[in-house]
C-alpha cells in the first residue's frame, strides 16, 4: 500500500538536486500539508522519525525516510484513524511494523490505550527500543494479533498495509469477541478485495462502512478507511 511518490506540487522535480529533502524538516512538512500541531507532541514526532531512521539502516523498517513522505502518508493516515477513535479507547495496532500507525496514534492521541503487535521479532525489538526512548506507556506485543486476544481486549484495531481484506476477516473471524470494530486503512484496490472477501462468505456476520476518503499522494486514486463491525453492532448511516 505504501507508495514513495510525492505529491504533486508538493515537491520538487525529478531533475531538483538530490539533497533538497535532506535540508527540510518536519515543521516545515506540517506547514505545506496544513496540519498545527501541539509543539510538544510535534518535537515527538521528529524524535521518533529520527530514531525510526537509525532504525531502517538495520532493518527495512520504512520506505518514507524524509519528511515530506512522513506526513503525506504516514502522519496524514494516522490522523484520519484518529477523528475515529473515542477518548480512551483501548486500540491495537496490528503488524505495526515500524512503529505506523500505532506509535504515531499514541504521540498524537495520548489519551488513548494503545498497544502494538508485531510477529517479527527484529522488527519488534527495534519499534520496542523506538517506544522506550520515546518513553510512551505503549505496550509491544512480539507475536501475531490472535496471540494478544487470549489476554487483552480492545474497542478498536488498526490496520495499514498487512494483508487483503479476505485474509484479515479469515485470522480475525473466531476473535470477535476480543475486539469491538476492525478499522483498515486501503488504498483503491479495496473494492475488489470486499468482492473477493464476500465471495468467501466472510461478511455474512459483519458490515463494512466507509468512513472516509483522502487523496494518495503522487496518483489519481485515494486511500479510504473502512471499519467493520459485527451486525447487531453497526449503526445505520
Amino acid at each position: 500500500m505504501q507508495s514513495d511518490s510525492p505529491p504533486a506540487g508538493d515537491q520538487p522535480s525529478e531533475g531538483s538536486p538530490p539533497d533538497t529533502l535532506a535540508s527540510d524538516t518536519l515543521a516545515a512538512a506540517l506547514t505545506r500539508h496544513g496540519i498545527d500541531l501541539p509543539a510538544d507532541r510535534a518535537a515527538q514526532l521528529d524524535r521518533y522519525c529520527r530514531l525510526l531512521w537509525d532504525w531502517n539502516v538495520k532493518l527495512n523498517l520504512t520506505r518514507h525516510t524524509d519528511y515530506e513522505k512522513f506526513v503525506a502518508r504516514d502522519l496524514v493516515d494516522t490522523l484520519v484513524l484518529a477523528r475515529h477513535l473515542e477518548k480512551g479507547d483501548r486500540v491495537l495496532d496490528v503488524g505495526t511494523g515500524g512503529g505506523v500507525p500505532g506509535v504515531v496514534l499514541a504521540i498524537v492521541r495520548p489519551d488513548l490505550k494503545v498497544a502494538l503487535s508485531e510477529s517479527v521479532g527484529k522488527k519488534a525489538r527495534a519499534v520496542e527500543a523506538i517506544v522506550r526512548e520515546l518513553g510512551l506507556k505503549t505496550p509491544v506485543h512480539h507475536c501475531r494479533a490472535e496471540d494478544v486476544f487470549a489476554r487483552h481486549a480492545f474497542d478498536a484495531l488498526t490496520v495499514r498495509a498487512v494483508a487483503s481484506l479476505a485474509k484479515l476477516l479469515t485470522w480475525f473471524q473466531p476473535h470477535w469477541h476480543s475486539f469491538e470494530r476492525l478499522l483498515v486503512i486501503k488504498g483503491p484496490a479495496w473494492v475488489d478485495e470486499r468482492h473477493a472477501a464476500r465471495e468467501l462468505g466472510l461478511f455474512r456476520k459483519l458490515q463494512l462502512r466507509k468512513l472516509e476518503t483522502w487523496p494518495l499522494p503522487g496518483t489519481d486514486s485515494e486511500s479510504v478507511l473502512l471499519e467493520i463491525l459485527r451486525k447487531e453492532q453497526s449503526v445505520d448511516e
